[in-house]
């Protein structure tokens, strides 16, 4: 079962901020620079959870994970945007 999460980080740093967004390119779709959506299984989810904190320093950084629910049920309908409108798939991601 894959669930919907919605990722946010906060990195202070430029250059771990750079990385950080490009690590999590291959996890999901942002939604805005530091924001995005992500189809991932539970396997899935402990690899982009080491994926990150391989790039960000966690001592001055920070990364939420919100669990929205399956990607089959309460996931796909748990956002809504007010303005212009992301283009997030509802497919699953790949992972590079």
């Amino acid at each position: 079962m894959r669930n919907r999460y919605i990722v946010a980080y906060d990195v202070r740093e430029p250059k771990r901020l750079r990385r950080a967004h490009k690590k999590m390119q291959g996890f999901g779709d942002p939604l805005q620079y530091s924001v995005f959506a992500c189809s991932l299984s539970k396997k899935e989810l402990v690899m982009m959870e080491e994926a990150i904190s391989e790039v960000v320093n966690l001592r001055e950084d920070s990364v939420l994970i919100i669990d929205a629910g399956p990607v089959d049920g309460r996931g796909s309908g748990a956002m809504r945007t007010l303005g212009a409108q992301s283009d997030v798939r509802v497919d699953e991601a790949a992972i590079v």
